[in-house]
């Protein structure tokens, strides 16, 4: 692992070598929930975003694979200027500071989000990377285990038993074919409104070195169920009927009738939203970052009024309800 000191070297010497002189200045723009930092950088009346991301840490391959890929498919995605792999530093094209996060609570939300929602197929449709990990039912069950380690285990301490871990064993289960009997197609995989930003009078993408292959229903739950972000519950009807038109339209759901789809939908983000609040814990156990942990409660709420509208998942809310989400308001007093 390399010091302070000597990334501040790489870096300045990345910089110089790209500039041919020394005459740029950087800012701190933020760490992310990953090991990378950014940093922006002033040249001239230019402006560039660096990321720098150890290579020990990161698997830094992913990003410009299918940075690539995602601009192939004409989705607009920072481009990279240049790149030195082995010190894991990339010069990037700078997008800008607004993010959908900046326009949801504006009278344009709804066409906001529609213009979001079609660039859905072109990101189902980008060219498998080499760089994908398979997501299958091994992956999937790992993610809904970050909830039970992290989030149960490491940070509640609390220990699944009796009924309760039959029950879980159960839904693991039902959560994972839910999810493999979906057509499968690209996705994102972290599709929020924080990860879309607005630069040039369009939409871009950014944070999308995780896409792998999997459920059509995916990146659609991400963005109308965002785990920073709810939707009004009419704007939220309107968004998922106009997603499902949109995947139908481009042949992406094959016979799935809009029943299916809010199925499928629901149970997608059940898993997804599981694995998010063990994934905040984790931050602040693993990482030092504690500035997910306000997340944690609401993101659980979307799986509790879920859960609720299901047979076979009301205990889930039952459950989440009456312990685990009290252990995590006790918990999160200890901050205040």
């Amino acid at each position: 692992m390399t010091n302070n000191k000597e990334r501040q070297t790489y870096i300045e010497q990345f910089l110089v070598g790209f500039f041919n002189d020394g005459a740029y200045r950087c800012e701190v723009v933020t760490a992310d929930a990953s090991f990378r930092r950014y940093l922006r950088v002033y040249h001239g009346e230019k402006s560039y975003i660096l990321m720098d991301s150890e290579p020990n840490k990161v698997d830094n391959q992913p990003f410009v694979d299918l940075n690539a890929n995602f601009a192939l498919a004409g989705i607009k995605v920072p481009q990279i200027l240049a790149q030195n792999m082995p010190h894991g530093i990339l010069l990037l094209e700078d997008l800008g500071t607004e993010h959908l996060a900046d326009h949801i609570s504006g009278p344009s939300r709804l066409e906001h989000y529609m213009a979001i929602l079609d660039i859905l197929p072109s990101i189902a449709t980008v060219t498998k990377s080499t760089s994908m990990k398979p997501y299958d039912d091994g992956f999937i069950t790992q993610e809904l285990e970050i909830f039970e380690n992290w989030l149960l285990n490491s940070w509640l301490d609390y220990e699944l038993e009796g009924t309760v871990k039959e029950r879980w064993q159960e839904t693991k289960l039902s959560l994972v074919n839910s999810i493999v009997e979906q057509p499968k197609v690209t996705m994102h995989r972290d599709f929020h409104s924080r990860n879309i930003m607005r630069y040039d009078h369009q939409w871009a993408v950014i944070d999308y070195q995780d896409a792998v292959q999997g459920p059509i229903t995916y990146d659609a739950v991400s963005l109308l169920r965002d785990c920073y972000f709810k939707l009004p519950a009419d704007d939220f009807l309107i968004l998922q009927k106009y997603s499902y038109k949109t995947l139908k339209k481009e042949q992406l759901l094959g016979e799935m009738t809009y029943l299916e789809y809010q199925y499928y939908f629901d149970l997608t983000g059940l898993q997804r939203h599981l694995k998010a609040a063990g994934i905040f814990a984790r931050l602040l156990l693993r990482d030092n970052k504690a500035g997910y942990l306000d997340n944690i409660v609401p993101t659980l709420q979307y799986v509790v009024e879920v859960a609720k509208r299901y047979d076979n998942y009301q205990w889930l809310a039952t459950w989440l309800v009456s312990e685990i989400i009290p252990l995590i308001n006790s918990q999160l007093n200890k901050f205040k």
